[in-house]
């Protein structure tokens, strides 16, 4: 069924105008495709005729186009890591939150997939059928321009799959990324999504990235956060020093232990701190005066 993309977004949220009700449900103004039904199951309470409704619109297990009010777990253009629900002798179908489960055909898979177990796939129209389908193939949908990112920028990332140096990472819903693991303090997962800092643009248009922001702003910030942790804590008193482990020191403060050691430095060198054996202890000037500006 060829879609018009001028008129409706297949596989995307619509605003569409009830033109009329029937038994089954209500018809929506599809423009230049003709009505579209979405079905009574879906039709909000006290609708009208010449509401506008926000559908997403997908084609049934007869091809015809149809709308619904529930929100899919991804829509065209984006990434998901969907669970296979089953499979059969061309593909596996995965569930994406609809009545109608997401079709990844084998030639899509890198592996067979297996009931059950969950993919990080890409969401895209088939341009030879107009059908809605999945691909675990999602190197080929990133894109190899340069990223128009700074270091220090703050992006978006999903979590691909763990390499021998760490693991990629899709930022932006567009570019390639890595965490490094020597760099990472916390359990992170296929499929989790986080906010991460951009390190290096490299020529190659991938992104180095790391969870903490380890610029001179993020150290200032931190500096802060740990000055009103030694405010309220017992005898203003830290007990996390140089030698703790970086991830207790995480597990605390959501910091990396560097950026740990250049805020203990920066609090040291305003006098707000002074550095024990067995940690860092507020002083004296510092419950007073509090931090002051260089």
């Amino acid at each position: 069924m060829k879609i018009p993309e001028q008129t409706i977004r297949l596989g995307k949220r619509n605003q569409l105008t009830v033109l009329r009700e029937v038994d089954f449900g209500v018809y929506l103004d599809g423009g230049d495709i003709g009505d579209i039904l979405l079905p009574k199951r879906y039709v909000p309470t006290n609708c009208m005729l010449g509401d506008t409704v926000d559908v997403f619109l997908y084609l049934d297990s007869e091809e015809r186009l149809v709308a619904t009010t529930q929100h899919p777990l991804v829509e065209v253009g984006r990434f998901a890591f969907l669970e296979v629900k089953w499979t059969n002798q061309y593909g596996a179908f995965l569930d994406w939150g609809l009545m109608k489960d997401l079709f990844c055909p084998f030639k899509e898979q890198k592996m067979r997939m297996q009931q059950g177990k969950r993919y990080i796939i890409y969401c895209y129209i088939d341009t030879l059928t107009s059908r809605i389908v999945a691909s675990a193939k999602i190197e080929k949908f990133l894109s190899h321009d340069i990223p128009p990112y700074h270091i220090g920028d703050r992006v978006n990332v999903m979590i691909q799959q763990k390499t021998d140096l760490g693991f990629k990472a899709i930022v932006e819903e567009r570019y390639s990324g890595l965490l490094y693991q020597n760099e990472l303090f916390c359990d992170i997962h296929t499929g989790d999504q986080l906010s991460a800092f951009v390190k290096t643009v490299r020529p190659d248009g991938k992104l180095d990235l790391a969870l903490q922001n380890n610029g001179m702003q993020h150290v200032a910030d931190f500096s802060e956060q740990l000055y009103h942790y030694l405010l309220q804590s017992e005898d203003g008193f830290c007990p996390f020093h140089d030698k703790s482990p970086a991830e207790d020191i995480y597990a605390t403060f959501k910091v990396s232990k560097k950026t740990f050691k250049k805020a203990v430095g920066d609090l040291y060198k305003k006098h707000v701190i002074s550095i024990q054996n067995d940690g860092v202890r507020l002083t004296n000037e510092g419950k007073i005066t509090g931090l002051v500006e260089e």
